[in-house]
């Protein structure tokens, strides 16, 4: 692939430079000096990439099951990265060609680092949850705690952020959380770095996706507190990203790459502890199989669900991008607490970012082909009011 789209070696420095300063997981050196070396994948076919969590099963699961068309994505396994920074930073600068990503991420990288990234659709709904030390009881507990999450443009921190403040706690950053002042100190960390946290104490909760939630609870170091599906129903974590260029030049390859990940969310929905033995046995996932089956089957009776209506304990598999929630997601990201840069925000019209970030077209077109909305469990209009509730 070649690493036009309009970014340039420039481009892809500042990038590069934001991605460091906006995610705290990698140095900007570091990142600076990848983003310099043109790492683009010239052998023709789409490299995957993605991070070793559930969320990425489609993915994944398309490449287990030989759902991708060898003539337009590459039979090499999928490329795992450690960190959201990693993987973004991989994907700016052409070392893969398709990601599941932080749907505000893909924001941050269209209105900030200025990439030429389109999002074809959901890889998923829900699937993410805050998991607190065993003496964690309460929310309020939580002041004068450190919190960890992801990355600072994420569901997680927007989520968390809006939870916390609905119950009278004020998140910070670079400062030390008081408990007096009710304040928590929300820290970035690589998902795998989570859970051995939580165990040395160093935090008192993180918020992530899982099979982290479900493996801290099968350790017995963590509780799942609140899922975030709870607050926020069927949120979109993350998205499946392609450039824009790729969707120009092979458009047929595009809608080829979309009907696959289909066909693999279908899959996974109809099997889910299946899949998980999947994920465990081609090593897609290096968790423990117990933990990744619990992450895609969790038990609604044995969590205190505010809204137990929304099934927010259970992993979603539809792929369609609402044009609402894209808009409410921009909205909040206006009033989330990050540290980094914040400014493209104020350049961004939110009714307009579903049309400029996103295409549908090819997603439309395998939901046809895959039964309709209803195979889905989509509503047939395609829209839906977005329900959020952090109380």
């Amino acid at each position: 692939m070649s690493a036009g789209g309009g970014l340039n070696r420039r481009t892809l420095l500042r990038g590069a430079t934001g991605l460091a300063v906006a995610g705290g997981l990698a140095g900007v050196a570091d990142l600076a000096r990848a983003a310099a070396t043109d790492r683009s994948n010239t052998t023709g076919q789409l490299r995957i990439g993605y991070l070793p969590i559930t969320d990425a099963s489609p993915l994944l699961i398309a490449h287990d099951a030989g759902l991708y068309d060898p003539a337009v994505v590459s039979q090499a396994k999928p490329v795992l990265f450690r960190s959201w920074a990693s993987l973004a930073e991989a994907f700016v600068s052409r070392q893969v060609d398709v990601v599941h990503l932080l749907m505000p991420m893909a924001v941050q990288l269209r209105y900030s680092v200025g990439s030429s990234a389109r999002i074809l659709g959901w890889n998923h709904t829900n699937g993410s949850a805050l998991t607190v030390a065993p003496h964690v009881t309460e929310l309020g507990q939580l002041a004068g705690e450190q919190v960890a999450i992801p990355f600072w443009w994420s569901i997680h921190n927007i989520a968390i952020q809006q939870l916390f403040r609905a119950n009278g706690l004020r998140p910070v950053i670079r400062q030390s959380a008081s408990r007096s002042a009710g304040t928590v100190e929300l820290i970035v960390m690589s998902p795998s770095d989570m859970v051995p946290a939580l165990a040395a104490g160093s935090i008192a909760a993180f918020t992530v996706a899982d099979p982290f939630n479900a493996a801290a609870e099968a350790r017995k170091i963590g509780r799942i507190h609140r899922f975030v599906g709870d607050v926020w129903r069927d949120h979109a974590c993350c998205a499946l990203l392609v450039h824009a260029d790729l969707i120009d030049r092979a458009p047929a390859g595009v809608q080829t790459l979309t009907d696959s990940v289909l066909a693999a969310q279908l899959r996974i929905d109809g099997g889910r502890q299946a899949t998980a033995g999947e994920l465990s046995a081609g090593k897609y996932l290096p968790q423990p199989l117990p933990a990744i089956t619990k992450a895609l089957t969790y038990p609604a009776d044995k969590y205190d669900l505010r809204h137990p209506g929304w099934q927010p304990q259970r992993l979603g598999f539809q792929p369609f991008p609402f044009p609402s929630f894209t808009q409410a997601l921009v909205e909040a990201m206006h009033d989330t607490v990050v540290d980094g840069d914040t400014g493209f925000l104020d350049r961004v019209d939110a009714a307009a970012v579903h049309g400029e970030l996103v295409d549908d077209r090819f997603v439309r077109q395998s939901i046809t082909r895959h039964g309709g909305p209803a195979a889905f469990g989509l509503p047939e209009t395609l829209t839906r009011t977005e329900e959020v509730d952090p109380t």
